[in-house]
Protein backbone atom coordinates (compact mmCIF):
# COMPACT_ATOMS: atom_id res chain seq x y z
CA UNK A 1 0.00 0.00 0.00
CA UNK A 2 1.70 3.20 -0.95
CA UNK A 3 2.55 6.20 1.56
CA UNK A 4 0.38 9.33 0.53
CA UNK A 5 2.95 11.10 2.50
CA UNK A 6 6.88 11.10 2.02
CA UNK A 7 8.98 9.92 4.93
CA UNK A 8 9.80 13.17 7.19
CA UNK A 9 13.81 12.88 7.15
CA UNK A 10 15.26 10.54 4.09
CA UNK A 11 16.33 7.28 4.41
CA UNK A 12 19.93 7.51 4.49
CA UNK A 13 20.52 10.87 5.38
CA UNK A 14 22.05 9.91 9.35
CA UNK A 15 24.61 7.37 7.61
CA UNK A 16 25.60 9.51 4.61
CA UNK A 17 26.82 11.88 8.32
CA UNK A 18 29.97 10.76 9.88
CA UNK A 19 28.97 10.68 13.20
CA UNK A 20 30.32 13.83 14.97
CA UNK A 21 32.80 14.52 18.32
CA UNK A 22 31.41 17.38 19.99
CA UNK A 23 32.88 19.65 22.03
CA UNK A 24 30.61 21.31 24.97
CA UNK A 25 32.77 23.39 27.32
CA UNK A 26 35.33 20.80 29.44
CA UNK A 27 33.44 17.83 27.86
CA UNK A 28 33.70 15.93 24.88
CA UNK A 29 30.93 13.57 23.57
CA UNK A 30 33.00 11.11 20.79
CA UNK A 31 31.39 8.28 19.37
CA UNK A 32 32.25 4.64 21.43
CA UNK A 33 35.12 3.05 21.14
CA UNK A 34 35.29 -0.42 22.16
CA UNK A 35 37.91 0.24 23.90
CA UNK A 36 35.29 1.42 26.95
CA UNK A 37 34.40 -1.68 27.65
CA UNK A 38 35.77 -1.81 31.13
CA UNK A 39 34.76 1.80 31.52
CA UNK A 40 31.19 0.61 31.08
CA UNK A 41 31.12 -2.25 33.33
CA UNK A 42 32.33 -0.55 35.66
CA UNK A 43 29.75 2.33 34.87
CA UNK A 44 26.87 -0.30 35.10
CA UNK A 45 28.31 -0.74 39.02
CA UNK A 46 26.80 2.22 39.99
CA UNK A 47 23.23 1.61 41.59
CA UNK A 48 21.65 4.77 40.46
CA UNK A 49 22.31 3.73 36.81
CA UNK A 50 21.41 0.01 37.22
CA UNK A 51 17.96 1.00 38.80
CA UNK A 52 17.01 3.46 36.11
CA UNK A 53 18.41 2.01 33.21
CA UNK A 54 17.38 -1.51 34.93
CA UNK A 55 20.62 -3.88 33.68
CA UNK A 56 23.40 -4.70 34.55
CA UNK A 57 26.50 -5.11 32.17
CA UNK A 58 29.23 -7.79 32.16
CA UNK A 59 32.26 -7.51 29.89
CA UNK A 60 31.05 -9.13 27.07
CA UNK A 61 27.73 -7.44 27.40
CA UNK A 62 29.53 -4.40 26.97
CA UNK A 63 31.78 -5.38 24.07
CA UNK A 64 28.51 -6.02 22.33
CA UNK A 65 26.38 -3.40 23.14
CA UNK A 66 29.95 -0.64 22.28
CA UNK A 67 29.93 -2.75 19.03
CA UNK A 68 26.08 -2.13 18.08
CA UNK A 69 25.99 1.69 18.04
CA UNK A 70 28.33 1.93 14.65
CA UNK A 71 25.82 -0.67 13.22
CA UNK A 72 22.64 1.38 14.25
CA UNK A 73 24.08 4.66 13.04
CA UNK A 74 24.50 2.75 9.34
CA UNK A 75 20.87 1.25 10.06
CA UNK A 76 19.73 5.17 11.45
CA UNK A 77 17.83 3.32 14.16
CA UNK A 78 19.86 4.73 16.72
CA UNK A 79 23.30 6.64 17.69
CA UNK A 80 25.47 6.64 20.87
CA UNK A 81 27.64 8.97 22.67
CA UNK A 82 30.19 8.86 25.68
CA UNK A 83 30.83 11.79 27.12
CA UNK A 84 34.27 12.52 28.68
CA UNK A 85 36.58 14.58 30.49
CA UNK A 86 39.75 14.40 30.09
CA UNK A 87 39.48 11.31 28.10
CA UNK A 88 37.35 10.01 30.89
CA UNK A 89 34.21 8.12 30.98
CA UNK A 90 31.70 10.53 33.10
CA UNK A 91 28.50 9.35 31.50
CA UNK A 92 26.67 8.75 27.90
CA UNK A 93 24.24 10.57 25.94
CA UNK A 94 22.19 8.98 22.80
CA UNK A 95 19.28 8.06 21.05
CA UNK A 96 17.36 4.89 22.04
CA UNK A 97 15.22 4.93 18.76
CA UNK A 98 15.37 6.84 15.32
CA UNK A 99 12.40 6.83 12.88
CA UNK A 100 13.06 8.69 10.19
CA UNK A 101 9.98 8.07 8.71
CA UNK A 102 8.41 10.04 11.45
CA UNK A 103 11.32 12.74 12.13
CA UNK A 104 11.10 11.39 15.65
CA UNK A 105 13.86 10.03 17.98
CA UNK A 106 13.92 9.36 21.79
CA UNK A 107 17.40 10.46 24.07
CA UNK A 108 18.42 8.86 27.16
CA UNK A 109 21.71 9.90 29.16
CA UNK A 110 23.21 8.63 32.41
CA UNK A 111 26.26 9.96 34.58
CA UNK A 112 28.48 9.00 36.32
CA UNK A 113 28.36 9.94 40.07
CA UNK A 114 31.62 11.61 40.85
CA UNK A 115 30.30 14.27 37.73
CA UNK A 116 26.81 14.55 39.18
CA UNK A 117 25.82 18.20 39.81
CA UNK A 118 27.81 19.43 37.00
CA UNK A 119 25.46 19.71 34.67
CA UNK A 120 26.97 17.03 32.48
CA UNK A 121 23.96 15.52 30.76
CA UNK A 122 22.01 18.70 30.42
CA UNK A 123 24.24 19.57 28.31
CA UNK A 124 25.54 16.83 26.62
CA UNK A 125 21.57 16.31 25.90
CA UNK A 126 21.36 19.85 24.21
CA UNK A 127 24.26 19.47 22.42
CA UNK A 128 23.13 15.84 20.50
CA UNK A 129 19.68 17.18 20.53
CA UNK A 130 20.90 20.58 18.48
CA UNK A 131 23.32 18.39 16.39
CA UNK A 132 20.31 16.14 15.43
CA UNK A 133 17.86 19.06 14.50
CA UNK A 134 20.22 21.28 12.62
CA UNK A 135 21.96 18.20 10.48
CA UNK A 136 19.55 15.15 10.27
CA UNK A 137 16.39 17.37 10.00
CA UNK A 138 14.41 15.69 12.77
CA UNK A 139 10.98 17.10 14.00
CA UNK A 140 10.64 16.19 17.82
CA UNK A 141 12.38 14.48 20.56
CA UNK A 142 11.40 12.66 23.42
CA UNK A 143 12.49 11.58 26.60
CA UNK A 144 10.62 9.61 28.97
CA UNK A 145 11.47 9.15 32.67
CA UNK A 146 10.40 7.48 35.82
CA UNK A 147 7.89 9.74 37.48
CA UNK A 148 9.86 8.88 41.02
CA UNK A 149 13.23 9.83 39.10
CA UNK A 150 13.21 13.72 40.36
CA UNK A 151 16.69 14.11 39.06
CA UNK A 152 16.12 13.24 35.43
CA UNK A 153 12.99 15.42 35.55
CA UNK A 154 15.24 18.75 36.28
CA UNK A 155 17.72 17.13 33.54
CA UNK A 156 14.71 16.94 31.00
CA UNK A 157 13.56 20.74 31.49
CA UNK A 158 16.84 22.63 32.20
CA UNK A 159 17.76 20.66 28.74
CA UNK A 160 14.49 22.48 27.05
CA UNK A 161 12.39 19.09 27.28
CA UNK A 162 8.99 19.95 27.30
CA UNK A 163 6.51 17.92 29.99
CA UNK A 164 3.60 16.62 27.55
CA UNK A 165 2.36 14.04 30.17
CA UNK A 166 2.34 10.97 32.74
CA UNK A 167 2.18 7.30 30.65
CA UNK A 168 0.66 5.45 33.22
CA UNK A 169 2.12 2.01 34.38
CA UNK A 170 4.64 2.35 31.18
CA UNK A 171 7.82 1.52 32.52
CA UNK A 172 8.83 -1.96 34.09
CA UNK A 173 11.55 -2.06 36.74
CA UNK A 174 12.86 -3.85 39.16
CA UNK A 175 10.17 -3.07 42.13
CA UNK A 176 7.08 -2.93 39.53
CA UNK A 177 5.58 -0.95 36.94
CA UNK A 178 6.51 2.59 36.91
CA UNK A 179 4.50 5.75 35.54
CA UNK A 180 6.36 7.38 33.16
CA UNK A 181 6.61 11.17 32.36
CA UNK A 182 6.88 12.22 28.66
CA UNK A 183 8.65 15.40 27.87
CA UNK A 184 9.42 16.46 24.48
CA UNK A 185 11.20 19.29 22.40
CA UNK A 186 10.61 20.55 18.90
CA UNK A 187 13.23 21.82 16.41
CA UNK A 188 10.96 25.36 16.55
CA UNK A 189 11.71 25.33 19.85
CA UNK A 190 13.59 27.80 21.42
CA UNK A 191 16.99 27.04 22.77
CA UNK A 192 15.82 26.36 26.30
CA UNK A 193 12.40 24.95 25.48
CA UNK A 194 9.14 25.58 26.37
CA UNK A 195 8.80 23.90 29.91
CA UNK A 196 6.08 23.24 31.67
CA UNK A 197 6.56 22.22 35.90
CA UNK A 198 2.18 21.16 36.07
CA UNK A 199 2.23 17.73 37.29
Amino acid sequence: MPDLMPAAVPSGRLRALRQPTLPVDELVLRPWRLSDAHAVVGAYQDPDIRRWHVRSMEEHEASAWLASWSRRWQEETGAGWAVTMDDMLVGRVGFRTIDLGEGVAEIGYWTLPPARGRGVATRAARAVTAWMFTHVGLHRIELSHSAVNPASCRIAEKAGFAYEGTKRRQGLHQDGWHDMHLHARLAEDEETGPVSTDR
